[in-house]
């Protein structure tokens, strides 16, 4: 028999509550959050009701704007822009740096609401925060450089993520945003981190860090925070339907944006050997649950080769550790070493159920499917929002796990004959963000690798977002206006000399860095 679990002494919701209280009551009020615009904090919006994904433990929910506030508060931004690019450069530096002091101090706290929010275990969620301030501290280190000959933006940045890396994406992108001296506003997403980002910004806005933090529905702000003449960039990270209508409006309006879209990252294998690496790579490629952009879900496997793959795949899959993030034996124990909690909600766990059932009954083959008997729960607790490692051969076409990005642990294998099948086959979505092909022979990698339509390819190794100087963007659908990563994120939110072309994916032209 499993032992019976009990919650870590000091991890609860609750616990996290009190020392968000605490740490910044001007931010957090009783039982809510409040929004930051016009530098202050304002008790406006209506709270939704949120869970959170772990167990169903009520959680702060977004105080939602509607669109007339959220217009005063890009005016405002504006006027905080017309203030902070003026602001020199060492007193930005200093500012910045005294935040990313702040938010190491409050590491942990951080750490903790990431995994209430959105169900990080807690080496990730901490990992989230430490890629956040390592990263902009590299920033502050060489903005000198990035920013000669530069000036700021005409209006502030515009930032729209998703739920799934709040720290090192969304907070990472908008200091250095402020740093190359910009105002920016955030838009906290509707599925879960407005506590992690409140308290962020909240030790941001104390060091005279001009934020904007606001809440509401994609619909209802967008004519704020992406059309609104105000807006100097807009910077989206989420799912290809909202990025599509977000690419039209700035394209309409020919403003500087970068956005980050989703696309099925693919694994290629072909003539192939090495099954001790791959072996090695694949609980890994599970981190999170593949709820990030840079996972991948589906392998593209020479048939010749599938009876190896599966060998070497089947037993790695089968030690993924999943449970309840801060279950442990002792309440004194350390924190679970696990490599996924929950997905983002109840409703995405439902949802990915129906995907791979569906794929079954209409001629998928599954190969393995995790027990929920194998994962670490409190007794008792709410399970619907886990969904258990599933993987599934040759998905009908008709399925999305066919054509799409699960954003889920689910697993797909196509196998393939030829090269030209292969191709296809790994560009299936129109564009990704990253790829691998694993191939014994270099001068095969070589020659098959500039044909796979992907930001970045790695030659049987994983590829990733990156952080610091490793540029990051995406081909076809997964990505539309300026790249970014090292002095390009610099570049994306700063005008350089007239007639420059950014690197990027634009609709008029496509330019490398």
């Amino acid at each position: 028999m499993p032992p019976t679990l009990t919650l870590k002494s000091g991890t609860s919701w609750t616990d996290a509550w009190q020392r968000c209280l605490t740490v910044a009551p001007e931010a957090f009020r009783d039982d809510r959050v409040l929004n930051l615009w016009n530098s202050a904090w304002q008790p406006d919006g209506r709270p939704l009701p949120a869970v959170s994904p772990v167990d169903g433990t009520p959680v702060a929910g977004p105080p939602r704007l509607d669109r007339t506030t959220a217009r005063q508060a890009v005016r405002a931004a504006l006027d905080r822009h017309r203030a902070w690019r003026h602001v020199p450069l060492p007193e930005r530096k200093a500012r910045v740096a005294a935040t990313l002091d702040a938010l190491t101090q409050h590491r942990e706290l951080l750490a903790l609401l990431l995994v209430w929010e959105i169900g990080k275990p807690w080496r990730l969620a901490q990992a989230d925060v430490d890629r956040a301030v390592d990263g902009v501290r590299w920033y502050v280190d060489g903005i000198d450089g990035m920013l000669a000959g530069r000036s700021p933006l005409d209006g502030p940045v515009s930032n729209i993520a998703s739920w799934n890396y709040p720290m090192s994406v969304l907070v990472h992108a908008v200091l250095v945003q402020a740093l190359a001296g910009n105002a920016v506003i955030a838009k906290t997403p509707t599925d879960g981190g407005v506590a992690c980002l409140t308290l962020a910004s909240a030790l941001a806005a104390r060091e005279g860090i001009p934020v904007t933090l606001v809440s509401g529905s994609g619909g209802e702000l967008s004519e704020a925070l992406v059309r609104a003449p105000e807006i100097g960039c807009v910077s989206f990270v989420g799912g290809r339907d909202t990025g599509a209508a977000v690419a039209t409006a700035v394209a309409d309006l020919g403003k500087r944006h970068i956005l980050e879209q989703e696309g099925l990252n693919t694994w290629g294998i072909w003539n192939h050997s090495d099954w001790d690496t791959l072996s090695a790579v694949i609980p890994g490629l599970f981190d999170y649950g593949k709820q990030r952009c840079t996972a991948y879900p589906r392998f593209v496997v020479q048939r010749r080769l599938f009876d190896d793959f599966l060998a070497a795949y089947l037993p790695a899959v089968r030690t993924l550790r999943v449970g309840h993030p801060l279950a442990v034996e002792h309440p004194t124990d350390p924190h679970p070493r696990l490599d996924f909690g929950p997905v983002i909600n109840a409703a995405k766990a439902k949802e990915l159920h129906d995907q791979v059932a569906e794929a079954v009954d209409r001629g998928a083959v599954p190969l393995h499917r995790g027990t929920p008997s194998d994962a670490r729960f409190l007794p008792g607790q709410d399970t619907s929002a886990y969904v258990q490692p599933v993987t599934l051969l040759n998905p009908p076409r008709s399925s999305p796990l066919h054509h799409a990005e699960p954003f889920g642990p689910v697993d797909t294998v196509v196998l393939v004959d030829t090269e030209a099948e292969l191709l296809a086959a790994m560009n299936a979505s129109n564009g990704a963000l990253v790829a691998t092909l694993s191939t014994d022979d270099r001068s095969t990698y070589d020659r098959l690798a500039p044909h796979i339509r992907a930001f970045k390819v790695g030659h049987g190794v994983p590829r990733s977002r990156g952080d610091r100087d490793e540029l990051f963007g995406g081909f076809g659908a997964s990505w539309r206006g300026a790249f970014v990563g090292g002095d390009l994120l610099v570049r994306a939110v700063t005008r350089g000399p007239a007639g420059e072309r950014l690197p990027g994916n634009f609709p008029e032209y496509q330019l490398m860095p």
